[in-house]
């Protein structure tokens, strides 16, 4: 079933104020983590200072349950709902108002662990694709708001159903769409952007999990890296996870390394300078800094150091880079230490928890944007306004945003305007003039 509107789309709007004119490349957040899947905003001229009530709310919208944040481009917003355990909605809200602009609909009945929507839409000039609970795949078109085409991840690639779900995050490379559906011989698959037409499919790696593939720089090749779940417990691995790195023009592996295991990987590997990765995970994982290096068409794999849980593990969200230091909220099912400040050579500088009366965030969501850290409570519902520093926590700005729990789904920013939510309900802050 198939429900919609005919609104038409706004035209573009440049924003300008005082401090920041902003570009369609610097004010859009058109995908899972941002423009560059990393976290960080290109945007300037956000706020240092809020009111004592905290910034100011410009709207709010219902949704259902789940934990998918949304997408932004040329002000509007795409966001994946899930209603009642019987369908998937894409709905399109506009970004300055909340007004719904248009929704697609299909039928998706069932249930899994913590229901809900999970993955974040990937916006291009025409399409957006988004992936459901149940592995459904939809390109939709952004100025007909029809069904382009289609794909079941699970069913067509002979994957197992977890009990939490698909989460699954499109990545955009030229002039394809890559996911991961993680079957036993096609762990994952680029399609075609405009057609759906398969154009490659990996061998399989291992156990499915959470992670969403990323497109790399390696020794000078651009690839894929994708992790894949280890099988067993910390004191039994029957198989060990995998790490690897994957041909992006014909989905061969180039390299593998099954040194870190994690039986449900969600983060996805980060690229940092001089060929390294940070791997990171909960459930005991810990984290890796790994080197791979290339010698002709051969690929090496180096550790570079390793951080046991007790040390550093995100088991939900993605670190942020600034200046040569890395920030994550360390927290999983087993520990709250709260936000670390980590060096690229492995040390930790500092975490909340070692300190009475900072907040530890839970499994809440952080982004960067102009030289601060945003970051949302998972247990609590404040939203931190943080100044990131090798010498502490620093903390600028707080505010009560959401009651409730599990405010776990990732951030986006555009236009000084954070969307942020819980499992109730999407919230449009204003963080240009709070």
């Amino acid at each position: 079933m198939i429900r919609k509107t005919s609104l038409s789309r706004p035209s573009w709007v440049v924003a300008v104020c005082l401090l920041v004119v902003c570009t369609p490349a610097t004010a859009d957040w058109p995908q899972f983590q941002g423009v560059n899947r990393d976290g960080r905003s290109l945007e300037r001229g956000i706020s240092r200072t809020w009111p004592e009530k905290g910034p100011r709310v410009l709207w709010s919208a219902r949704l259902g349950p789940g934990f998918a944040s949304p997408a932004v481009v040329d002000g509007e917003v795409y966001v994946l709902d899930r209603i009642d355990d019987k369908k998937d909605v894409l709905r399109c809200l506009d970004l300055k108002t909340g007004r719904e602009l248009w929704t697609y609909a299909y039928d998706a009945p069932g249930r899994t662990g913590q229901n809900g929507s999970r993955g974040t839409p990937t916006v291009d000039a025409d399409h957006v694709y988004a992936v459901g609970m149940l592995g459904n795949m939809t390109c939709v078109d952004r100025k007909t708001h029809e069904l382009v085409w289609q794909k079941h991840l699970l069913k067509e690639f002979n994957a197992q159903m977890s009990s939490w779900g698909v989460a699954q995050n499109p990545v955009l490379y030229r002039d394809r769409v890559i996911v991961a559906p993680q079957g036993p011989d096609a762990f994952v698959v680029a399609f075609d952007r405009k057609t759906g037409a398969e154009v490659w499919r990996s061998e399989g790696l291992g156990r499915l999990g959470f992670c969403s593939p990323a497109v790399v720089t390696l020794g000078g090749v651009e690839q894929v890296v994708m992790i894949a779940a280890s099988v067993g417990t910390d004191e039994e691995v029957k198989s060990p996870g995998k790490v690897a790195g994957l041909s992006l023009e014909d989905g061969t592996v180039l390299w593998t390394y099954e040194g870190w295991s994690c039986s449900i990987p969600i983060t996805f590997p980060m690229q940092l300078p001089g060929d390294r990765l940070f791997v990171t995970g909960g459930y005991g994982a810990g984290s890796v800094m790994l080197k791979v290096t290339r010698d002709g068409d051969a690929f090496a794999v180096r550790e570079l150091f390793r951080l046991d849980m007790k040390e550093c593990g995100s088991q939900i969200h993605q670190p942020i880079l600034h200046e040569d230091h890395l920030y994550l909220n360390s927290n999983s099912n087993e520990r709250e230490d709260g936000l670390l400040c980590v060096t690229l050579d492995g040390k930790v500088l500092w975490r909340t928890s070692d300190t009475d009366g900072l907040p530890t965030f839970e499994r809440g969501n952080l982004l960067f944007a102009d030289g601060l850290i945003i970051s949302l409570h998972g247990k609590r519902g404040t939203l931190h306004l943080v100044e990131p520093s090798p010498d502490g926590y620093k903390e600028l700005a707080k505010a009560k945003l959401f009651s409730g729990s599990k405010m776990w789904a990732p951030m986006a920013l555009s236009r000084g305007k954070l969307l942020v939510r819980n499992q109730k309900e999407l919230k449009c802050v204003d963080l240009r003039n709070p």
